[in-house]
């Protein structure tokens, strides 16, 4: 397929990559586990066990006319332990790398037909300022919810975006599925697109 670059010229994709059918399914499922990957699972609390104090019954069983209890650090007491208390978990799950990149390359081809993605030649601003990052969506014309896919991390172009709180700059060995779907519309520069094609190949 044929795909076209803001100067005016084209650049050839493979269909097999970039003109794929959706698949909702594999998508939803390799997002989930690229989600839980980075929760940290360091929760925790402690149960009656691991609470400190309670060993000693707080009064006799019979004869006071109270409930009955054998420990002060039962989880109905205040101060008490955690009846059904969150431990340290790992949240990972298995993603295979075909599956992975068969996702990436459905969610590109998705936006490829919904004309989300737009290829330039390169992105260069002539400072790293905020008014020049603004400048170059405007000209663009893409608004500012957007993913910059550069091959390398450009350090000017990062400052110069970092103000804007929809706009994130990553480089192309840094695609994700979460971000290529969180906004609303992704410019990858030529390079970085064949990059990304040749990983995907």
């Amino acid at each position: 397929m044929e795909l076209n670059i803001k100067n005016g010229s084209t650049i050839s994709l493979a269909d097999a990559i970039f003109a794929r059918e959706f698949n909702e399914t594999l998508v939803h499922q390799v997002v989930v586990a690229y989600q839980a990957a980075g929760r940290s699972g360091t929760r925790a609390q402690k149960t009656r066990a691991e609470v400190r104090g309670g060993g000693i019954k707080p009064w006799r069983q019979k004869g006071t006319g109270r409930a009955r209890a054998g420990s002060s650090r039962s989880p109905i007491w205040r101060a008490g332990g955690v009846t059904f208390a969150a431990k340290p978990q790992n949240w990972e799950q298995k993603v295979n790398k075909k599956m992975y990149r068969a996702a990436i390359s459905s969610i590109l081809s998705e936006l490829i037909r919904q004309d989300r993605l737009v290829v330039v030649e390169k992105i260069e601003l002539a400072e790293s300022k905020t008014k020049a990052a603004l400048k170059m969506l405007a000209d663009l014309n893409v608004g500012q919810d957007v993913l910059l896919v550069t091959q390398a991390i450009d350090l000017p172009l990062y400052l110069a975006t970092r103000n804007l709180p929809y706009v994130q700059v990553i480089d192309a060995a840094g695609i994700d599925p979460v971000s290529l779907i969180q906004f609303e519309k992704v410019v990858m520069t030529q390079e970085a697109l064949t990059s990304v094609a040749e990983w995907l190949a």
